[in-house]
């Protein structure tokens, strides 16, 4: 063993002798009672020197401030400095001060906050006014363990903070992207070209208002028969909202779509105040739409409404599945299937809607007012107010309406919900609508919508869905008026609307089944339909398991035109992290069949190959997809005998920029809540929240995108994965954010090398057994042992650390100008006031 090694494990002996000695003496003790230690019997040649103050009284904490995290009955709360004073009628005690603004943190009730007392001239919480408040420090943990009985507390659920826990984040910009591009070459046309498109939102925020600002980019070149070139560019939509926490509500200024759960979406410039169910626990909050189809090849996927364009990928050929929408999404969206190829497939979503209950006693709302808006931001008439609202009346009952004035434009709903329990939940409404024309025609109608919704609480994964809604002939709601005030006539209103979704998953069986089905009939125009089925089962062969097969079809009729297609696949689990695929696909009874082989690299890394045949000829394909810390990669090409050659690239990412620092990454919802956290200026430190990890950048900081609004958010620090020269003494942090903020956490992270080094005064004495080693962080780095002996952490060139004992800095040691880059050996550290 070398000498290092061995002055090190002698180090670590001492240690252990002592605080089993501790633990022997003190054991019987109470809490803060004075303990006499007997250093006769401790194996140390100069029993005098010992800082036996840290070791005297348990659970005493010497006056000062310390960085300390707050267990509120077994929660964590975030990370602060707490400070311990002597209590005014104890002059050698110490108690946590807990000021007003930790107070607030804790959620105690409204009633009992006017009732409180307070120490130190009202700058600390006398815990005595709470009964049976308990308050405990524990500086090895640095854990400050708070007890409040659950009486005093506002409502709390698992994962869900009160309000008065909700953090509006610090000022900063951002700038979220989403770029898409893609090469094609179609031999049968002699045509090359190439395309792009992007997406985004730039945005300030500036304490609890988010301001924000969408674009959206597009162009295309081709040459062939002609040369063909469009660019486009538009910002979108501007507009700012802010949370409004004692009204569970949000309030929105500018453009915006309108937020209904009984009138139909449009875009209007104006303001809205709206209940925010993102606000209540998890449990009572609602879910976003999905959207699903078949992709023959690798294609680009978007979803759009009223011309914006709300979400944009690249998916590899097969099923898909987006379920990543923002909940805020509602009404009918348009979707485009755009194939390698050149072929599009085109159909419309009605997103559906929960029917619209509130829970006894509680009144839910929505307030707008405006004018619409065109997609140029130019205003129309005309200028409308809305109001809605549901009321829970009782136990299973709610009452609902709404109503929209306009100048020639007005329309009145009613109805009523019911909560059936076991059986799911029932709405009925109908709206009643009076429009007049510019030709001075009067249109008055009435629409009736019956929906139903059952959610299966034993698989969170098993919901169904089912509505139907009728219209007369004259009924118009607000988009059909402003269209029919565009083109000076009415058209294209609707008739019936059946929708049914049905999502049962059978574990015990390995079996699940989706159901999407949409029936649309017009007064003025055909039917549309949309059909979606996907059945899938997990199934053993003799030795080999998890066979998964998987059957999906669907049927788009839109504008007099079918559109059908199917998928029909098998794969086989080809060790941990491949999958070997058989898949056969048709479209308009065009056949397809292929093979590929799927690779999962890494938590970060995938691909898939595919090679096939058609009656067209021969085709290869590749889909590689990169989840990096700073944006989101994915790439693919593809190639069919005599048809095509083409190759595609989707970026996706951000930056945040704040006071505190920033950083570039991945984004979850564009424009959406993020939290900023620093490594103490450390950098290549693995972080990660509940996506895949990144690591801090060269300033020590990362962008966490993966966050949920009003929700208790955990990051941590991936220990395993840390450098050697790094010491996490502070790996998880927590917050709980309002919507659209920036938050920022500081982890608690000591980088340097390592060390053995012998303490030395200027008499020649060594510091008293058990004083602190800190650095100019306040951090702790090292304890002295016996003759000054201390193993050092975070060691850099040339900086001073401060020794204390007796709760004061008593000196400082200074450490060597230049460092080595391997661990040092055993220094000797004079210590100088």
């Amino acid at each position: 063993m070398t000498s290092k090694n061995n002055g090190r494990f002698n180090y670590y002996v001492k240690w252990i002798k002592f605080l089993f000695f501790v633990w022997l003496t003190g054991g019987q003790s109470v809490a803060a009672a004075e303990i006499h230690f007997n250093t006769d019997v401790m194996d140390l040649e100069d029993r005098e020197n010992i800082n036996i103050g840290l070791f005297s009284r348990q659970g005493f904490i010497f006056p000062g401030t310390y960085q300390m995290t707050i267990m509120l009955n077994r929660q964590d709360l975030p990370e602060q400095e707490i400070a311990f004073y002597p209590p005014d009628n104890n002059p050698n005690g110490s108690e946590a001060c807990l000021t007003p603004d930790d107070v607030a943190t804790l959620g105690i009730k409204t009633e009992l906050l006017g009732k409180l007392t307070w120490w130190r001239q009202g700058e600390c919480l006398d815990i005595a006014s709470i009964a049976g408040m308990e308050v405990h420090g524990d500086l090895g943990h640095a854990l400050l363990t708070v007890k409040i009985p659950e009486s005093w507390l506002e409502y709390l659920a698992p994962n869900w903070d009160p309000p008065s826990r909700w953090d509006e984040g610090i000022p900063g910009i951002l700038l979220d992207y989403n770029l898409n591009m893609q090469l094609l070459e179609q031999h049968q046309y002699h045509s090359k070209g190439y395309n792009y498109s992007g997406n985004g939102v730039t945005g300030a925020n500036l304490d609890a208002w988010r301001l924000r600002a969408e674009w959206q980019a597009s162009g295309a070149h081709s040459s062939g028969s002609g040369v063909s070139n469009q660019q486009t560019f538009d910002w979108s939509r501007y507009y700012g909202w802010r949370a409004i926490p004692r009204l569970r509500a949000r309030l929105t200024l500018g453009e915006d779509y309108l937020n209904s759960a009984i009138f139909d979406s449009f875009r209007f410039a104006g303001v809205s105040l709206n209940s925010d169910d993102s606000m209540l626990p998890p449990g009572l909050r609602g879910y976003a739409p999905e959207v699903n189809g078949i992709a023959r090849t690798n294609a680009k996927v978007v979803v759009s409404q009223q011309q914006r364009i709300l979400y944009e990928t690249q998916v590899p050929a097969g099923p898909f599945r987006l379920q990543d929408l923002s909940d805020a999404v509602a009404g009918k969206l348009d979707v485009r299937i755009e194939e390698q190829d050149g072929t599009v497939q085109h159909f419309q979503l009605d997103t559906a809607a929960i029917p619209y209950l509130t829970r006894p006693g509680m009144v839910r709302y929505k307030f707008a007012a405006g004018k619409p808006a065109a997609y140029s931001h130019q205003l129309a008439d005309p200028l409308f107010v809305t109001a809605e609202f549901s009321w829970g009346v009782a136990n299973g009952w709610s009452a609902y309406g709404g109503t929209m004035l306009g100048d020639d434009y007005h329309a009145l709903s009613a109805g009523v919900g019911r909560d059936l329990f076991i059986f799911g939940a029932l709405s009925l409404d109908t709206t009643f609508s009076r429009a007049v024309l510019p030709a001075d025609e009067t249109l008055s109608g009435n629409a009736w919508r019956l929906s139903y919704a059952k959610r299966f609480n034993e698989s969170a994964s098993q919901i169904t869905f089912a509505g139907y809604r009728f219209s007369d002939r004259d009924f118009m709601a607000m988009p059909d008026y402003l269209d029919a005030i565009a083109r000076g006539v009415a058209a294209d209103r609707s008739k019936q609307l059946y929708t049914v979704t049905f999502n049962q998953q059978f574990p015990r069986w390995g079996f699940g089944a989706y159901l999407n089905y949409s029936h649309q009939t017009w007064w003025d125009r055909s039917a549309s339909d949309r059909y979606d089925l996907t059945l899938s089962r997990y199934f053993d062969v003799g030795r080999w398991k998890n066979i998964s097969a998987s059957l999906a079809g669907y049927r788009n009729k839109f504008r007099d035109s079918n559109d059908d297609g199917g998928w029909l696949s098998f794969s086989l689990p080809w060790g941990t992290q491949s999958t070997v695929s058989y898949n056969l696909s048709s479209q308009n009874q065009r056949y397809e069949q292929s093979v590929s082989y799927f690779r999962h690299l890494s938590q970060h890394n995938k691909y898939q190959l595919n090679a096939g045949s058609a009656s067209q000829g021969g085709a290869v394909s590749g889909f590689y997809y990169h989840d990096g810390g700073s944006a989101q990669l994915s790439a693919n090409a593809g190639y069919q005998h005599g048809r095509y050659t083409s190759a595609g690239l989707s970026l996706q990412g951000g930056a945040t920029l704040t006071p505190q620092g920033g950083a570039l990454h991945r984004t979850s919802i564009a424009g959406g809540t993020r939290l900023l956290v620093d490594s103490d200026g450390v950098p290549g430190v693995p972080v990660r929240g509940y996506g895949s990890p990144t690591t801090t950048n060269v300033f020590g900081k990362a962008v966490i995108s993966e966050v949920n609004s009003y929700y208790r958010n955990n990051a941590r620090i991936d220990v395993e994965k840390l450098a050697d020269n790094a010491e996490a003494i502070r790996s998880v942090v927590q917050a709980t954010l309002t919507e659209g903020a920036i938050g920022y956490r500081k982890f608690n992270v000591i980088a340097g090398l390592k060390a053995m080094a012998n303490i030395r005064l200027e008499d020649g004495s060594y510091p008293p057994f058990g004083a602190l080693v800190r650095n100019d962080k306040k951090q702790q780095t090292g304890m002295v042992s016996e003759g000054g002996s201390v193993w050092l952490s975070g060691i850099r060139a040339g900086e001073k650390m401060s020794v204390e004992w007796g709760g004061d800095a008593q000196c400082y040691v200074e450490m060597p100008a230049s460092l080595p880059q391997q661990q040092l050996a055993e220094m000797l550290l004079p210590c100088r006031v």
